[in-house]
């Protein structure tokens, strides 16, 4: 345990063995004496102004409706979930109004939806369509909705505070609130200690209850665990849950939505206690944690959708609003920061909102810049991580995406060594993410499907290899988090960016080792994506490497044969039973390409390999009874039988198309004569040729200070 991490439990020691004093409300996101500030920012500030006119309309609607509070009965996508959540969406929003307004029919439509909830809540039993595998909450079919519902019921409440009735917040806090914080920390106790997002939520929920409410118990066990050890609670979740860089283990859709408690959790700290200096906790961890999700964004703001991560969230969600606010004004005044929020369009209406708010009018503001960089996962640091490469303006950037990261629990998909690449403000090879439609009731509730399963976590279904048609590990994520990817060699070169990574523990006896580029030659406009993926064992193997792609198939180097009336299945099991085969077609060691056009620019993917291979055109969507999947379209390049394997390709992107004059140019790739020249486990070397030169790349495994070689000669001599 470092010494500042002993400071602060020292601190937590000392504070919560006394009573919490000078309680005065509001005291969370909004604090009383910089009320003025804020009412007077709304009239100053466009973006807190717009931002304060989509809470109060929000507010108005509220109180021009009946006061709705069902018994709990709907799984997610439902009427009463839909209802629970537009409730406390009410709550807040009529806080934040009356705060601005001064009119007190908010904070009186608060207490009276408040009072109802209290006359109900006692009575509600687990909710009646939770599911197996889930802790049902009392409200939402699972318990993580709970305390969602009550990390923003709690903020409007203690808006509201001193404009409710001594009498009536006797009675939400005896027969509301503390039923509430009974079944988060006892029925739910093993939630509330568990490293995970939920967790999270939990103990933010508690802990902010318990500051409002003035009671030090609920703040120790939020920040200390359900023990009070230090084993669990907020601390270890902050330890265990994010590496040094920033990084959550179980992904950018995941950091997403979980950052929102750690960062709401702490500003309630930081007023409440703000000795304990929580902001500086892990060198500002959280600051970095919110620029890494930044990060971890193409330049068009969609989060990177590996694991179980639904692909419609970008950096304008909700918790990035918070965290971005937060960060600027609590922790680091990184002008950066403005850039985002500019391009957000709204503030949290905050003494954190205020700030941003104050700053962007103040033209403080600096452009955000996506970097190229490796992000270690683990709490050390040490267990492997994302390699990101990028090139180009914001406006048409290369982006590519190396994971080689732990498991990331329970959430994390089994693909080792999974490329995701991006160019022209799309996806080209893209990552399916989950098998899910979000709080849609008739897609199983709104929860995962069970192809999310049986699909989109397999191996198969991402841009890397898979060994003897099975997934990696078997598909046992608890074995997968023992053994993370190993980081092999990193370097953001402007001309010559390399993320190279090491996995030798999916598949028993199989090492694999990946290394991507992205390399300038100075006769193309945008670098080529130079993909290395070596497979080594002493038994032969089948080895399969998909590339899923976005657009459509123009161009082969060799003659395509569609089935078109008898489709067959790639396989049965392991998410191979879900691909249609439309092609197959046996090549030569001497490869050949395929080219795809999308958003109106030609992507030549090149391809070599060490022996002879299949190349096969899929398409996803066999074995789906519902049509849950998800149209997405591949080309494998498959090997039946090696020992050891190379895949050598180049992805090229090049000319384009315009339909509304009619014209097309550079339809043409320029990249020839992909060759393996030698691999062993110590070393490959591969070359190709670009408008008459041959360039030699050279992969060193065992010389770090050498690790690439790229060297080029005129062909005629």
């Amino acid at each position: 345990m470092n010494c500042f991490k002993k400071l602060v439990l020292g601190f937590l020691c000392l504070f919560f063995s006394l009573t919490l004093v000078a309680q005065v409300h509001p005291g969370l996101m909004m604090t009383k004496e910089n009320i003025p500030a804020i009412r007077k920012g709304v009239l100053t500030y466009p973006i807190l102004k717009n931002s304060y006119e989509v809470v109060k309309k929000d507010a108005d609607l509220a109180l021009s409706q009946p006061i709705v509070v069902p018994t709990p009965a709907d799984a997610g996508g439902g009427y009463t979930h839909e209802q629970h959540k537009k409730n406390y969406t009410h709550i807040l929003n009529c806080g934040i109004a009356w705060q601005i307004s001064g009119d007190k029919k908010y904070a009186t439509y608060i207490s009276n939806i408040l009072l109802k909830y209290a006359e109900a809540y006692e009575k509600w039993p687990l909710h009646p369509k939770r599911k197996d595998g889930h802790q049902g909450g009392r409200i939402f079919w699972q318990s993580l909705n709970d305390f969602v519902w009550q990390v923003y019921t709690i903020q409007g409440y203690d808006l509201a505070y001193d404009a409710i009735t001594a009498q009536d917040r006797a009675m939400i806090e005896k027969h509301l609130f503390k039923p509430m914080m009974t079944f988060f920390t006892v029925d739910c106790k093993e939630t509330f200690d568990k490293i995970h997002n939920h967790g999270t939520w939990d103990i933010a929920a508690v802990g902010m209850t318990g500051y409002v409410l003035n009671i030090p118990e609920y703040v120790q066990m939020a920040i200390k665990g359900s023990n009070k050890d230090g084993k669990t609670g907020y601390l270890a979740q902050v330890d265990q849950l994010f590496s040094p860089d920033g990084y959550y283990t179980e992904g950018p859709y995941y950091q997403r939505y979980a950052l929102l408690p750690f960062v709401i959790f702490a500003k309630a700290i930081n007023n409440y206690q703000p000795e304990l200096k929580i902001f500086e906790y892990r060198s500002q961890l959280l600051a970095k944690a919110i620029n890494t999700s930044l990060q971890l964004t193409y330049t068009n703001g969609f989060f990177f959708p590996i694991n179980d991560a639904i692909k419609d969230k970008t950096y304008e969600s909700a918790e990035l609003v918070y965290g971005v606010d937060i960060s600027y004004a609590d922790i680091k005044a990184q002008p950066e920061l403005l850039d985002i929020a500019e391009k957000q369009g709204q503030v949290v209406v905050s003494d954190a909102g205020l700030k941003v708010a104050t700053a962007l009018h103040e033209n403080k503001t600096k452009p955000f810049v996506y970097q190229s960089q490796w992000i270690g996962d683990g709490a050390g640091g040490l267990d492997g991580g994302l390699g990101i490469l990028r090139y180009g303006k914001n406006s048409d950037q290369q982006c590519l995406l190396l994971k080689a990261a732990s498991q990331g629990m329970g959430h994390g998909h089994f693909d080792r060594l999974n490329i995701l690449y991006y160019d022209n403000n799309v996806e080209v090879f893209p990552d399916y993410g989950s098998a899910r439609f979000m709080n849609i009731e008739s897609k199983k509730g709104g929860d995962y499907l069970p192809e999310n399963k049986s699909w989109a976590k397999q191996t198969i279904a991402h841009n890397t290899l898979v060994v003897d048609q099975t997934s990696n590990f078997k598909g046992d994520w608890q074995e997968a988090q023992k053994h993370p990817a190993v980081k092999l060699y990193f370097n953001k070169e402007a001309t010559r960016q390399v993320a190279s990574a090491m996995e030798a523990q999916a598949y028993p006896g199989v090492t694999m080792k990946r290394t991507s580029a992205l390399v300038k030659v100075p006769s193309l406009a945008k670098p080529l994506l130079l993909d290395v993926f070596q497979a080594l064992s002493s038994k032969p193997h089948q080895y399969d490497l998909p590339f899923w792609y976005n657009g459509h198939l123009i161009d082969a180097s060799f003659k395509i044969n569609a089935y078109t009336n008898n489709l067959k299945t790639l396989g049965s099991k392991n998410g191979y039973e879900h691909i249609w085969v439309n092609a197959d077609q046996t090549l030569p060691a001497s490869g050949g390409y395929i080219t795809v056009l999308n958003n109106k620019r030609f992507y030549t993917t090149h391809f070599v390999t060490d022996s002879p291979i299949q190349v096969k055109l899929l398409s996803l969507g066999a074995n789906d009874p519902d049509m849950n999947l998800v149209e997405s379209k591949a080309f494998l390049l498959s090997q039946k039988q090696a020992e050891n394997q190379v895949f050598f390709t180049i992805t090229e992107a090049h000319g384009g198309t315009n339909p509304v004059t009619e014209t097309t140019v550079g339809s043409a790739s320029v990249v020839t004569e992909l060759k393996i020249r030698s691999a062993d486990d110590k070393s490959v070397a591969v070359s190709f040729k670009v408008k008459g030169k041959v360039y030699d790349y050279r992969i060193n495994y065992q010389d770090k200070d050498n690790y690439i070689q790229l060297t080029n000669a005129d062909i005629t001599k």
